[in-house]
């Protein structure tokens, strides 16, 4: 099993005043100059589809906000005028030579925690290898908001990382080789740290102490989901194996959206995510319209065009 990145998602607020913050936590805006650095190592490119493990108890509703993230991806971009999660997934066709196209793809629901309540990152890359990845797809575990895993909260929020499938059944009686996998773990944290892990739709547990942002879809927890699955995603895509583009030590890199922690709209700097939209009935705040008109809150991404961290808004 190979691990490239454990995104910690330990917020911008503990920028100022905190010196203990360390620039590959996702939240943090690092004032050194951003320049993704291209490993010339394997991204994923072309098609893929996003496979979903459920393990722990979710309702139809907040699964139906992951789901409809992720065909959000691939939805045709309606209006150039409104920011769109398409137009927000089209920067990583400009990594070189062009991330994956993402799609929805099988959904497999654990509700009964058959690994037990406390997981290790070897049961998350065994929960993984349950949705049959193969190197057309990437798979993606989410736990619930009671399900302890290690270093949930007190380092990290969710990872991108590898693992070798076992070989498979072919036709013929054959067997197909084993082959690597790119799979992602994103936990719920609704209820053991969303000050740390929901950011900013929740107080922050550290620095500067704006108010919390009302989230788009009503659910702290899941929206916080959202933001910390669509920065995966793009590490993933962008540097599935350690040597794509990255800025820094491989072992603790700044990818496509962790380069640019802690922004969402302009003007963000640490503890104030920026200048976004805001829903007139709902006082939600968000930055991107998905499938059915959803709406999300998604992270800045760098641009290899501009070299900058771009946003939607």
């Amino acid at each position: 099993m190979a691990h490239h990145n454990a995104i910690l998602m330990l917020l911008a607020l503990a920028v100022a005043g905190a010196g203990a913050v360390k620039p590959r936590q996702l939240f943090l805006v690092s004032p050194a100059p951003v320049t993704l650095t291209n490993h010339h190592g394997q991204l994923l490119t072309g098609n893929h589809s996003v496979n979903l493990l459920w393990y722990g108890r979710f309702t139809p509703a907040q699964r139906a906000v992951v789901a409809d993230f992720l065909l959000s991806l691939s939805a045709p971009v309606a209006s150039a005028s409104a920011p769109s999660v398409a137009s927000w997934w089209a920067t990583t066709s400009r990594y070189h030579p062009g991330a994956a196209r993402l799609t929805l793809g099988r959904q497999v629901v654990d509700p009964s925690l058959s690994l037990g309540r406390r997981l290790s990152e070897t049961s998350l890359a065994s929960l993984a290898a349950r949705l049959s990845p193969h190197r057309g797809s990437v798979a993606v575990v989410i736990t619930a908001p009671d399900v302890l895993v290690d270093g949930f909260c007190l380092s990290h929020c969710g990872l991108h990382a590898s693992a070798t499938s076992a070989p498979a059944p072919a036709a013929g009686g054959a067997t197909r080789g084993r082959g690597r996998f790119a799979y992602v773990w994103v936990g719920n944290s609704a209820e053991q740290c969303p000050g740390e892990c929901a950011w900013p739709f929740h107080q922050p547990s550290y620095g500067p102490q704006a108010p919390p942002l009302v989230a788009p879809n009503a659910d702290v927890g899941m929206d916080g989901v959202v933001i910390n699955l669509a920065t995966l995603l793009a590490g993933a895509v962008t540097n599935p194996y350690g040597g794509g583009f990255f800025q820094g030590p491989a072992e603790a890199p700044l990818e496509a959206v962790t380069a640019c922690t802690g922004v969402f709209g302009a003007g963000a700097y640490p503890g104030y995510p920026g200048q976004l939209p805001v829903d007139a009935a709902t006082g939600a705040s968000y930055n991107a319209v998905g499938v059915a008109g959803r709406r999300f809150l998604l992270p800045a991404m760098w641009d290899p065009k501009t070299s900058q961290c771009s946003t939607l808004v």
